[in-house]
């Protein structure tokens, strides 16, 4: 059977951050004494390695093919065209484009931004920067605190006020520019480059992005107290270039969170199958995510002409493809090659997320 006819099992690959938290990832995995620690993130569907400094010769987050061992990269570079699908190609190019993660933070991150595309462009020579979109699966509280996110500066911010805040490592200054929010499991929240955010103790996340790792650091210690390489701040820009990543503007608590928090959008509804487009294309043109939950029945789902990714939150089931039906559990991932068409989808409390590349 060729390997264009059926989805293919990814690894379930880590990556070292600056950051703590990880344990809700090892319990999504089985492993119910996890600790708390520095790979915080699941990376899924990635053919690109972390950016981190003192470790660039450690590859890490990259996936794998659970079949033969072989990197994703390694196998779409087989047959782009038939594998990603031949008009994302042409306008993409031979790379999904795409990248998405399992966050799990017991700390507060770092408060950052990731630069837009035409920075990227100008900055690191990148196609791709970094927008990126958080969908909140659960949480914890941590020090009696409720999740939360901090998105966007407050009214009044200027370019000279947020460097300064930085030259004197005023934290409190720092999150105080910025609005925060309260999350709860459901939120779908998009962060284009530029907007300076940090995602809040406690929050457990799919995140889908742009498949870079360019992270501009404005704490130089962590809130557990780790430091922050000067490379890790700036990317290799410079600590006055980095500040020409942050868009500066004056919107309201109210504008950012009608912007930028979006609403799900129900496309099947029965007794046993719900599928929401979590964010569309109509949102951005970058990526786009839908939730498929089956309960005792079976649908089928749509993929397009283009490449996708499904991972299953809960419970278990069957996806079928071609005559070819592979079991899938919690915690697996899987790539699905251009061309499918649809799957079947059948299970018992199964949760899915569906999650595809750009508008093409």
């Amino acid at each position: 059977m060729t390997r264009l006819k059926y989805p293919m099992r990814l690894d379930n690959p880590r990556a070292w951050r600056t950051y703590l938290g990880g344990s809700l990832l090892d319990a999504l995995h089985g492993k119910m004494d996890g600790e708390d620690a520095h790979f915080p993130e699941e990376w899924i569907m990635s053919v690109v390695s972390a950016r981190n400094a003192g470790r660039e010769e450690i590859v890490e987050g990259m996936s794998h093919i659970v079949e033969t061992g072989e990197s994703l990269a390694e196998y779409i570079a087989e047959n782009p065209e038939a594998y990603l699908g031949a008009s994302h190609v042409a306008k993409n190019g031979a790379t999904p484009g795409v990248l998405i993660k399992l966050i799990d933070s017991s700390e507060r991150l770092t408060v950052q931004v990731h630069p837009d595309r035409p920075k990227a462009r100008e900055l690191f020579d990148s196609a791709y920067g970094k927008t990126e979109c958080w969908h909140i699966l659960g949480g914890r509280e941590m020090n009696g605190e409720k999740p939360c996110v901090y998105l966007g500066f407050k009214e009044g911010v200027t370019r000279e006020k947020w460097k300064a805040f930085f030259d004197t490592q005023d934290l409190k200054g720092m999150l105080d520019c910025l609005y925060r929010y309260d999350v709860e499991v459901g939120d779908t929240i998009l962060i284009e480059g530029g907007i300076p955010h940090a995602i809040g103790a406690g929050c457990f996340l799919m995140e889908i992005q742009e498949p870079t790792d360019y992270t501009i650091r404005t704490e130089r210690t962590t809130p557990s107290g780790f430091p922050v390489a000067d490379f890790m701040c700036h990317q290799g820009l410079g600590f006055e270039k980095m500040f020409d990543c942050f868009h500066y503007g004056d919107m309201t608590k109210e504008e950012v969170r009608n912007r930028w928090f979006i609403a799900p959008k129900t496309l099947v509804e029965t007794e046993d199958v719900i599928i929401k487009e979590l964010i569309g294309y109509e949102n951005t043109d970058i990526f786009k995510m839908n939730e498929v939950l089956v309960d005792g029945s079976f649908v089928d789902v749509e993929c397009g002409e283009t490449f996708s990714g499904l991972y299953v939150l809960e419970g278990k089931g069957i996806i079928s493809a071609n005559g070819v039906a592979l079991m899938v559990d919690k915690g697996q991932q899987f790539f699905i090659p251009a061309g499918l068409g649809k799957l079947i989808v059948s299970g018992n409390k199964l949760r899915c997320l569906h999650c595809f590349g750009g508008e093409v």
